[in-house]
């Protein structure tokens, strides 16, 4: 059978008998991919530590007609470690793991994931930001590469320039006051503009946010996530809790 090598993150494993599991895999190169990893269970395993969700590895697999099958594993960065001792960067992670999934395809490159969501993973390993503000920046920026960029200065509908008052979901960001639909929400100046800077990678402004406005920005991002996507992101709301 036909093998292949390529990085990958997990974003996912479930169990398949006694002692395999199925692992979700996004690819660099060959976007999402779902391969069997045989005896990973056992507790001699060559490689069953390296195939835990939001470790970055150097897989080599053969095609299967259903499922690919893991025949090595090597470990490129052990995020997963770090990110496990701290539970709002653990819990972040899990939202940032499960909306990849949502958002990527099988068989279809998905460079730009892969490089956005294993920066996020590091950057919650390393620790330098709060976690949530890691999470949201995540969040927009993978909701712009599906194609839902949130306009967070121009009228999201006529594109006057802003800085505008009124943020509607539905329209897709910032609206003016004319094409202000019913139902639009009122986030301060403030928030808006930490949501710009978390679009654009302004750590010095989003560090520098009060708390008030990152609760506020986080409820938007968080609104938005769920318009857009077919399936709610049920470890959101563990995010939530702890916020």
């Amino acid at each position: 059978m036909p093998t292949y090598r390529e990085a990958a993150i997990v974003l996912r494993t479930h169990k398949l008998g006694e002692a395999d599991r199925i692992v979700t895999l996004l690819t660099r190169g060959r976007g999402r991919v779902r391969a069997v990893a045989k005896g990973v269970r056992r507790t001699r395993s060559k490689f069953g530590a390296r195939l835990e969700p939001g470790m970055v590895v150097d897989v080599q697999c053969y095609e299967g007609r259903n499922l690919d099958t893991i025949t090595q594993a090597d470990g490129l960065a052990t995020y997963g470690e770090a990110i496990a001792r701290d539970y709002p960067a653990f819990t972040a992670a899990s939202v940032m793991l499960e909306t990849c999934e949502q958002l990527t395809d099988e068989g279809r490159p998905a460079v730009r994931h892969f490089s956005l969501l294993a920066g996020g993973l590091a950057a919650l390993a390393a620790g330098e930001h709060d976690p949530r503000l890691v999470l949201d920046s995540y969040l927009v920026r993978a909701l712009a590469i599906a194609g839902w960029r949130a306009s967070f200065a121009s009228c999201a509908r006529c594109g006057m320039t802003g800085p505008h008052r009124a943020f509607h979901v539905p329209s897709g960001g910032v609206v003016c006051p004319v094409c202000r639909p019913p139902g639009s929400a009122a986030p301060a100046p403030e928030t808006l503009e930490l949501l710009e800077a978390l679009y654009s990678g302004d750590w010095a402004v989003a560090d520098a946010s009060q708390r008030r406005h990152r609760g506020e920005a986080s409820g938007l991002v968080a609104a938005y996530l769920q318009w857009h996507l077919e399936r709610g992101v049920r470890s959101l709301r563990h995010v939530e809790r702890i916020h």
